[in-house]
């Protein structure tokens, strides 16, 4: 997903562990968290259908300035009801025109290798959030809340404009069909096990990328060091998830990923909840960060196409 999901977790132990709004209570900081996400995935529908009609850069060039000015009027927010606008829902669906009219270009190009090339790409999202994180967090310490989320909005838009004018898809020549909603799916058997197995490791990911660095506050380590675990949380993101891809292509998607979801549980109830020092806490987001994000490397990868591979 963005980066700006990705380093998350460093603002939510900033909001718990200080009376940063008046009445602010710890769900509603997790409800920011969750509504992000969650209007990201449910603008997908209207952004499908949109994409039919104006292209994606349309699209992803509104998401940018959606998602940049909900960081920067988040800055700006004196009740919890404003960072729910603006953290969370506005940012959500910026990040929903972004991300989701770019999720099949990269297979458009690619015949052979498709879920290493995926790999490589949503990489990106971790060595984002490791910039992110450590930027995050030295802006909150050095300046203020609102200037580190100003700067952040700043720095999204820019990124995702530039991303934007380089991108190029093949939908003119392929054609694809693209339906913001298909009912006929939920009869398919294989599609209802598909829906269920995404919900229950996006449920995971989610909390376990949100909440790992206040986890670190919670067995008394420092601030610096949670926001280290968040960091190395997106290091390991960033080198999994092309091992991944070269696995996928080789053993298969569904072997290699219903495999990876079963290590990454048992990872949580082996070394997750036994922890209590920073060594292991660090051991385990390195660990899992190289693979709880193997949902996005092998869910965006369609089936072959005619075309001319790169590889």
């Amino acid at each position: 997903m963005a980066n700006n999901q990705q380093s998350y977790g460093v603002f939510l132990s900033y909001y718990l562990s200080r009376t940063t709004f008046p009445g602010q209570k710890p769900l509603d900081f997790a409800f920011v968290g969750g509504l992000n996400f969650g209007a990201a995935m449910l603008s997908a529908p209207m952004v499908t259908g949109l994409c039919r009609r104006t292209g994606i850069k349309p699209l992803m060039t509104t998401g940018a300035f959606i998602l940049g000015g909900g960081f920067v009027a988040a800055s700006f927010a004196t009740r919890i009801w404003h960072l729910y606008l603006t953290q969370g829902a506005l940012v959500g669906v910026g990040v929903g025109f972004v991300y989701v009219p770019s999720i099949p270009v990269l297979s458009q190009w690619f015949e052979r290798r498709r879920s290493l090339a995926n790999g490589i790409s949503t990489a990106g999202s971790g060595i984002g959030g490791l910039i992110f994180s450590f930027c995050t967090g030295a802006m909150l310490r050095n300046w203020s809340l609102p200037w580190a989320l100003r700067i952040v909005g700043i720095v999204a838009l820019i990124a995702n404009l530039v991303a934007t004018t380089f991108i190029r898809d093949r939908n003119a020549v392929i054609r694809p069909k693209q339906r913001p909603f298909d009912g006929g799916l939920f009869l398919r058997p294989a599609v209802l096990w598909l829906l269920a197995w995404s919900f229950i490791s996006m449920l995971g990911y989610i909390t376990l990328l949100y909440s790992l660095s206040d986890f670190a506050l919670s067995i008394n380590l420092s601030s610096q060091q949670a926001v280290e675990i968040t960091a190395l949380l997106n290091t390991g993101t960033a080198v999994g998830r092309p091992l991944i891809g070269v696995a996928s292509d080789r053993f298969g998607r569904f072997n290699v990923s219903a495999g990876l979801t079963l290590f990454c549980g048992l990872c949580c109830f082996v070394v997750w909840i036994p922890a209590t020092s920073y060594g292991v806490t660090l051991f385990f987001a390195i660990i899992s960060g190289a693979i709880l994000g193997v949902f996005w490397v092998v869910s965006a990868v369609h089936p072959p196409l005619r075309i001319k591979s790169l590889f």
